[in-house]
């Protein structure tokens, strides 16, 4: 049985979502300069030596049981593989804000297919956030300018965020409390393959030119969201649940945002914040109406 929100519960999901909302800005600094499979599959292949180098170290074992192996190949494959792939692909075309915000609305699509497929009860107070959580959306879209590679982009993201849920449910029920940083590191191997089989077959070499952004957006994408930000969200579903930890996304659209207006000075209007807003409005009533209307035990969707 989960646990309820404790302080340190939200402590870490707080760190969580700056750590991952970061990682759209430092994201776009790389794939300026680097074609994004590449880039990632250097990003999880180096990633990958260190979170298994300080599992050794931790006298953490190589053997997986078979619910954490299928926990690692389904999240390794979904997370890293598609959802992180696609949102590097998307920015080729979009702002990192934008990304942000599409990934940030992931609870509103699971709620979403949840009662479209499954006939969910989300009660008045769910549907309600399903509805202002897209309005919210069309009126961040309707602002935008060059509707057709940035819809392409748009469109990727989506996909991506999907996946991302299906990652997320991949962890419920494994065994998160042993091996927890040897887990970390099998699914950077996973997303490294992933990666650099298309790296390979569809990306050109290009020789890269050093430069100190660069640099620091790579160490930053490796460490923090990338092996840090890993084992905080395994704890985070591993202590609260995977419907309680993912109602820390309603931070995301703020924190993408404005972590993308810092870094890489993008243009947000009044009309972006407002929609910002919205969004996360919808997103905390669709949690609360969740988590209102299932016991700990039984949740079972982010």
């Amino acid at each position: 049985m989960f646990g309820r929100l404790d302080l340190i519960s939200i402590l870490m999901g707080i760190f969580f979502s700056i750590l991952w909302s970061s990682a759209f800005s430092t994201a776009k600094i790389i794939i300026f300069q680097i074609q994004p499979f590449t880039a990632l599959a250097i990003r999880f292949g180096i990633s990958a030596v260190i979170a298994i180098g300080i599992a050794c170290a931790l006298g953490q074992s190589f053997r997986l049981t078979r619910k954490q192996l299928y926990g690692v190949l389904i999240f390794g494959l979904c997370q890293n593989g598609i959802y992180l792939s696609a949102n590097f692909v998307a920015m080729q075309w979009i702002d990192a804000s934008l990304a942000a915000i599409i990934a940030s609305s992931l609870p509103l699509q699971v709620a979403f297919l949840s009662l479209w497929i499954f006939r969910e009860n989300l009660g008045w107070v769910g549907n309600s956030g399903l509805i202002l959580g897209f309005i919210g959306v069309i009126i961040i879209m309707a602002t935008r300018g060059n509707i057709g590679l940035e819809l392409f982009g748009i469109i990727i993201c989506v996909v991506a965020s999907m996946a991302l849920c299906i990652a997320t449910l991949a962890i419920k029920g494994t065994d998160l409390q042993q091996n927890l940083m040897m887990l970390v590191g099998f699914q950077m191997v996973v997303g490294f393959v992933c990666t650099l089989i298309p790296a390979l077959l569809i990306e050109s070499w290009q020789p890269v030119e050093f430069n100190w952004p660069l640099a620091m957006a790579f160490t930053y994408q490796i460490f923090a969201p990338g092996i840090l930000g890993t084992w905080i969200w395994f704890l985070l579903v591993n202590r609260t649940g995977p419907t309680k930890a993912a109602s820390f996304h309603f931070l995301n659209p703020f924190l993408g945002v404005l972590i993308a207006v810092i870094l890489l000075g993008e243009a947000v209007n009044a009309t972006d914040i407002f929609g910002v807003i919205i969004i996360s409005l919808g997103i905390v009533a669709v949690q609360l109406s969740k988590n209102a209307a299932l016991p700990d035990s039984k949740i079972d969707n982010p």
